[in-house]
């Protein structure tokens, strides 16, 4: 059996997740992997990549907070929000130039928070069936519905002047999953009046884990992946079971009157051993399985 486990994946740019799990298939012998949050070709860092059984908790790493370090150009429009699409407007250098400081930290200021976004259309994201960048290059006008994100912090690193009008803000953003930082750019060049467009973006960390961590593409054989115990007690609180609790689980039989052994709604249960039994979440007084992992994987 091929090793089972979490890998953290520095991914270059240039291409796609798809591309990081076909040279992870590769690498480890498996079909059997999967990814938790696609990166977009342009973007690099942290890809979560689940191997063999421990594909089965990338579930629970999906919804994760991220966090990003990108480059916001002001002053330029691109028909995809990123440095990936075609010039499509450029503003009067002498606007872009003129805006303050201040105004820059108003407007980011202003989707800080809780707030409402509309992704780029070219993404994949998908409508009815068909992703939205498919229909954008099949021709059709994509409007996508706006959706609740959060993003807790939005600053701006460095602000630098181009040669050519524009202006580069360097920005380190923490945000709730599903959140598109091309579409932050976009709004903060349509609210400062210049437009604006993502020219790097880089994933940086996904919930616990770090890119400071993350194995290079080039490594990849002699990665060593993240034990399916090890990285779902760093996603979730850890459950310790009995060696007949784990059986009772694994069997599908719930833990009775074992609720209060569970402060939030999910954990994950790890026998005497140290092996990962599954997920367990609350039902009613008792505790049930919402995932096991098969026995043998580590």
């Amino acid at each position: 059996m091929a090793t089972s486990g979490i890998l953290l994946v520095d991914k270059p740019g240039g291409m796609t997740s798809h591309d990081v799990v076909a040279r992870t298939r590769r690498a480890f012998g498996t079909r059997k992997v999967g990814h938790a949050g696609t990166l977009d070709p342009m973007a690099t860092g942290l890809l979560v990549v689940g191997i063999e059984a421990a594909t089965r908790l990338l579930t629970f790493v999906v919804g994760a907070d991220k966090t990003y370090l990108a480059t916001i150009r002001l002053g330029q429009t691109t028909g995809t929000d990123d440095a990936d699409g075609e010039i499509v407007a450029t503003a009067d250098p002498h606007a872009v130039a003129a805006i303050t400081a201040d105004r820059i930290q108003a407007g980011v200021a202003a989707l800080t928070g809780a707030i409402s976004q509309v992704p780029s259309a070219v993404s994949a994201i998908k409508v009815d069936g068909r992703r939205a960048y498919d229909r954008v290059r099949a021709g059709e006008d994509v409007v996508l519905a706006a959706r609740d994100v959060v993003v807790s912090r939005f600053d701006v690193l460095a602000d630098r002047a181009g040669d050519d009008g524009t202006r580069d803000l360097d920005v380190i953003v923490d945000c709730s999953s599903g959140t598109y930082i091309r579409a932050l750019a976009r709004d903060l060049g349509v609210d400062l009046g210049v437009g604006a467009h993502l020219t790097a973006l880089r994933r940086t960390r996904v919930g616990p884990f770090d890119v400071a961590d993350a194995t290079d593409l080039d490594d990849l054989a002699e990665a060593q992946p993240i034990t399916s115990a090890d990285a779902a007690g760093r996603i979730l609180p850890v459950l310790p079971v009995t060696a007949q609790e784990a059986v009772d689980l694994r069997h599908g039989k719930r833990l009775v009157g074992q609720r209060s052994r569970l402060e939030g709604p999910r954990a994950a249960a790890i026998d005497p051993d140290g092996v990962l039994i599954g997920i367990v979440e609350r039902r009613g007084d008792d505790l049930k399985s919402a995932m096991n992992m098969p026995e043998g994987a580590s």
